[in-house]
């Protein structure tokens, strides 16, 4: 990279410097103290781009122009790409430098279930290879009823915490299992955990008659904004206007119009197949609607888990979200209709919720990766024993069977529970695998000499 000082499109540069908003080739040649040609200008930008100076955000007409940042010098977690912290960047000056902006209804209108996505290829396979809970809706009660309190209290923790409440975690774990309340703690903190606990009561226990719809909705919000609001508005789509604080954004007024776009937004979450970008599209659109009087960021927070539980997925409990970055990574949907950097903080947010339900796991004594794949064992085992595969070649017959049916991530785990399963393999242990004790007892004998 040249040296930026002696650039010689400085003039150009520091057009970009001084105009912080993203600014088109327009308003970059009236900004220009010396006219030049348009095509001289694209030239120019074209330079400073690929040599990584100059950041081009949009595409044709909307395509919009600015100066990149300093990674190295950004406040903002690393799991963040460069587009991001541009954005994060432009919501983050002072509010009298961003531009007023209201809701934008095509951006809704055009998106197109299970051809548009929010989300990366690379991302929803990235989180369906870290997803899945170890058992079936059901079964194993003592994780289920653990893994329930957790998201009792995490998420009630965290979702009340990223709304500015001043409850620790301890407290909240005491308010939720003991009904222990802290004696410098307000009221209203209490009610909107309390209220947190009352919603994913009702989205656990009734998942299975919940779905993507607008009564779905409509009762989460109702439940999270019961006595903190008016009663009457407690799940009912808003009459009067709202605002954002810190933000530049005017959502849009009028109930029945309001309503109209909450259908259209929820019809639209329901056709979409992925559970990861429809969790994602309900986060993001429940909040840039704004179509309750309050509470919709809280709303939008569970409602996104309601395709996950749905489909036996870990769910988002928003661990160790950072509060500033979750507001500006909102704030870039109000004001720039740009879901990336909520995509990056969803994605980041929730790889670290599964590590920590995987924790949870070892600690009641579960291995996950033998319960996830137990039925693909079985098969394994049989089918190495019909064969008489030796002992030499049983690894080698395992990593084969890994690479063909196991997700990368979980493939070396796999591999290593099976030897350990292998070894373990008594007569008594293979009912149901379709072979005999005989046959079982002949192939032991045979890899054991």
């Amino acid at each position: 990279m040249k040296d930026l000082m002696s650039h010689p499109n400085r003039a150009l540069m520091d057009v970009l410097k001084v105009h912080i908003i993203p600014m088109s080739v327009a308003e970059i040649k009236a900004a220009l103290k010396e006219p030049i040609p348009e095509r001289t200008l694209r030239r120019w930008l074209k330079t400073l781009i690929d040599e990584g100076y100059v950041l081009a955000l949009g595409q044709y007409k909307t395509r919009r122009y600015q100066l990149k940042p300093l990674i190295a010098q950004s406040k903002h977690s690393l799991f963040f790409s460069e587009h991001s912290l541009l954005r994060l960047e432009a919501v983050e000056r002072p509010i009298f430098e961003r531009n007023p902006c209201s809701y934008q209804e095509a951006w809704l209108k055009q998106y197109i279930p299970n051809t548009h996505f929010y989300l990366t290829e690379k991302e929803r396979g990235v989180l369906a290879q870290n997803s899945a809970l170890p058992f079936e809706e059901g079964a194993a009660n003592t994780y289920t009823r653990k893994i329930f309190n957790r998201l009792l209290i995490d998420l009630s923790y965290n979702s009340s915490r990223l709304e500015g409440n001043t409850y620790s975690l301890l407290e909240t774990q005491k308010l939720i299992l003991e009904g222990k309340v802290p004696a410098d703690k307000l009221d209203v903190e209490k009610l909107m955990i309390l209220n947190h606990k009352q919603a994913i009561q009702f989205l656990v226990d009734g998942i299975s008659r919940i779905n993507v719809d607008l009564n779905s909705i409509r009762t989460m919000h109702y439940l999270l904004a019961d006595g903190l609001i008016l009663a009457d508005d407690a799940g009912q789509i808003r009459q009067e206007s709202v605002r954002i604080s810190l933000s530049t954004y005017i959502p849009i007024e009028g109930q029945k119009r309001l309503l109209q776009f909450l259908e259209l937004l929820v019809n639209t979450a329901a056709k979409i197949n992925d559970p990861f970008e429809q969790s994602f599209f309900l986060l993001v659109h429940i909040a840039y609607l704004q179509p309750f009087i309050d509470v919709n960021k809280r709303t939008a927070r569970l409602c996104c888990n309601i395709p996950l539980i749905k489909h036996n997925l870990i769910p988002l409990s928003f661990n160790a979200v950072d509060k500033d970055e979750y507001i500006s990574s909102m704030l870039a949907i109000y004001e720039y209709i740009d879901p990336r950097p909520l995509a990056e903080l969803y994605v980041a947010a929730y790889l670290r919720s599964y590590s920590e339900y995987q924790a949870l796991s070892v600690e009641v004594g579960i291995d996950i990766i033998h319960v996830r794949y137990r039925a693909l064992q079985r098969k394994l085992m049989a089918k190495m024993i019909h064969e008489k595969i030796t002992a030499t070649d049983i690894k080698t017959a395992i990593q084969a069977f890994a690479r063909e049916n196991i997700p990368v991530g979980d493939q070396e785990a796999f591999i290593e529970n099976t030897l350990h399963q292998i070894d373990t393999l008594e007569d008594y242990k293979i009912v149901g695998m379709g072979i005999s004790v005989q046959e079982f007892l002949e192939w032991q004998k045979k890899i054991s000499t």
